[in-house]
C-alpha cells in the first residue's frame, strides 16, 4: 500500500469554475440540493430529506463552534496630514489566557495569535482605534505586536471601561468570511454564516455542512429516532491553508482545539463506538478521540493527536476499549469535558474508527478535505465530483451538500 506521505495533491484535483462556487447562501437553507452517495450508488434528493437515509437509532454529531468576528482593523497615525495605513488584525487562537471562555470574559486586556496585514506598515509601536458601544460609550482599544509564534503574531489587546473581550470583537470586529468568495463581508453573513446551533465562541471559519441544518431539519431527525450529540472543535484559519508541497509528506496540518463532554463519549459507546458526523470538523475531532483513547491506554497525560500517529501500524486498539480508556482518564483527572487538541490528517490509507456516515459540503481541489473524502469512500471521490459537477450543484461553504454511506 501506498505511504501516505507520498500521496501526490495534484492526483486530488478537479476542474472548479468560479461560476459554481455559491457565493451567497439560499434563502432557505435546507432547500439546498443533497447528493446521496450509498456504497457505490450516486443520487439527487433536497436536504430536507436527510432523515429517511439514515437509521432509526443512528447517533448524529454536530460541532456547535461560534465563528467569532476575528478581523480587526486598525490605523496608523496621520503624518503630515497624511491618512496612516490600514492595517489588519486576524485573531486566531488565544494566547493569555489561552482558554477561550477565560479569554473572551476578559476585562482591560489579552493577547492572541494573529495574522497580520499589510504588516510593513507595522515596525513597531501601538495602534489605537475608538469604538463606539452600543450605549454609546466610547472605547479605546490599542494593540501592540509582542513576538512571532511560526506565522503568526503574538499581539496583546488593551481597553478601557467595564467591557468583556467577547463584547469589544462584538461591537468591532468584522466576520471572516472564506478567502475564496472574493467578496467584503456583508451584514447578513453574520446570521447565516453560523449554524442555527452554534453555541460556543471560538472559530475564524464556520463548520459549513452545519450551515444547511434547520429547525425543521432537526425536528424531522427527532421524529426520525435519530439521536444527537454536541461536540466542539474551533476552526482555525489553516482549514484554508493550501498544500503546496508535491506530497502531502510535505504538509504540516495546523493544531485544532477540541472539547468533548463526558456524556458525548458515553453516548458514543452506547451505540457500538459509531457515529454520523456533520462536516469534516466533526469527523476529525471523532476520528482524534480514538486515538486520544490509545494514548490514555498506554498512559499519557497529554492527549495531543500528532499528524501521522494513525498510520503507526502497531495501533490495533478496539474502538469501545479506546472510548472507555478515554473516560477512564476523565475519571483520574476528574473532568467532566476533555478539552485537548489534534494535527491529524486523514488521507487514503487511513482506516475510520467512529464515523460511519458523513455530511458533508463540497470541497476545494488539492485539499486536505478532499483527502479525507476520499479516504472515507476509498478513492471513490472522483463518482461524487463528477455527479455534483454534471447536476448543477453548487460548492464550497454557501454551496449544497452530501451524505456519504461507502
Amino acid at each position: 500500500m501506498l505511504n501516505p506521505k507520498n500521496i501526490h495533491i495534484a492526483d486530488y484535483n478537479y476542474d472548479l469554475p468560479d461560476e459554481r462556487v455559491a457565493k451567497y447562501p439560499l434563502a432557505e437553507r435546507d432547500a439546498s440540493k443533497l447528493l446521496v452517495y450509498n456504497r457505490g450508488e450516486v443520487s439527487e434528493d433536497v436536504f430536507t430529506s436527510l432523515p429517511k437515509y439514515l437509521p432509526k437509532g443512528a447517533l448524529m454529531v454536530f460541532n456547535n463552534t461560534k465563528v467569532i468576528q476575528a478581523r480587526l482593523h486598525f490605523r496608523k497615525a496621520a503624518t503630515d496630514g497624511v491618512l496612516g495605513a490600514l492595517i489588519e488584525v486576524f485573531c486566531l487562537e488565544p494566547a493569555v489566557p489561552n482558554d477561550y471562555q477565560l479569554n473572551f470574559s476578559q476585562k482591560g486586556c489579552v493577547e492572541w495569535y494573529c495574522l497580520v496585514g499589510n504588516l510593513k506598515k507595522w515596525k513597531a509601536g501601538r495602534l489605537y482605534r475608538d469604538i463606539e458601544m452600543p450605549n454609546d460609550e466610547m472605547v479605546t482599544l490599542a494593540c501592540e505586536r509582542k513576538g512571532l509564534r511560526g506565522t503568526s503574531h503574538q499581539v496583546a489587546f488593551s481597553w478601557n471601561g467595564d467591557y468583556t473581550w467577547a463584547e469589544l470583537l462584538d461591537a468591532v470586529g468584522e466576520l471572516p468570511i472564506p478567502p475564496y468568495l472574493n467578496r467584503e463581508t456583508q451584514e447578513s453573513d453574520k446570521r447565516t454564516y453560523q449554524t442555527v446551533y452554534s453555541k460556543i465562541k471560538g472559530s475564524v471559519a464556520a463548520p459549513t455542512a452545519g450551515l444547511h441544518f434547520t429547525e425543521r431539519v432537526l425536528k424531522a431527525l427527532d421524529e426520525a429516532g435519530i439521536d444527537r450529540e454536541e461536540l466542539t472543535l474551533h476552526v482555525g484559519a489553516g482549514t484554508f491553508k493550501p498544500v503546496k508541497s508535491e506530497e502531502i509528506g510535505g504538509h504540516d496540518m495546523h493544531t485544532e482545539h477540541i472539547a468533548v463532554r463526558r456524556q458525548t463519549i458515553e453516548k458514543l459507546l452506547a451505540h457500538g463506538g459509531e457515529a454520523v458526523a456533520v462536516g469534516t470538523t466533526s469527523v476529525r475531532t471523532l476520528e482524534s478521540l480514538y486515538y486520544m483513547g490509545v494514548l490514555a491506554e498506554q498512559g499519557k497525560e497529554e492527549l495531543h493527536v500528532p499528524q501521522w500517529m494513525p498510520y503507526d501500524e502497531n495501533i490495533q486498539m478496539p474502538t469501545e476499549d479506546a472510548l472507555k480508556a478515554l473516560l477512564a482518564y476523565m475519571d483520574r483527572h476528574q473532568i467532566d469535558v476533555l478539552h485537548s487538541s489534534t494535527q491529524i490528517i486523514i488521507a487514503p490509507g487511513y482506516e475510520y474508527h467512529i464515523v460511519s456516515r458523513m455530511v458533508t459540503n463540497f470541497h476545494q481541489p488539492q485539499s486536505t478535505l478532499l483527502l479525507l473524502v476520499s479516504a472515507f469512500l476509498k478513492g471513490d471521490w472522483k463518482k461524487v465530483y463528477d455527479f455534483a459537477l454534471g447536476h448543477g450543484f453548487r460548492f464550497l461553504s454557501y454551496g449544497d451538500s452530501s451524505l456519504l454511506i461507502p
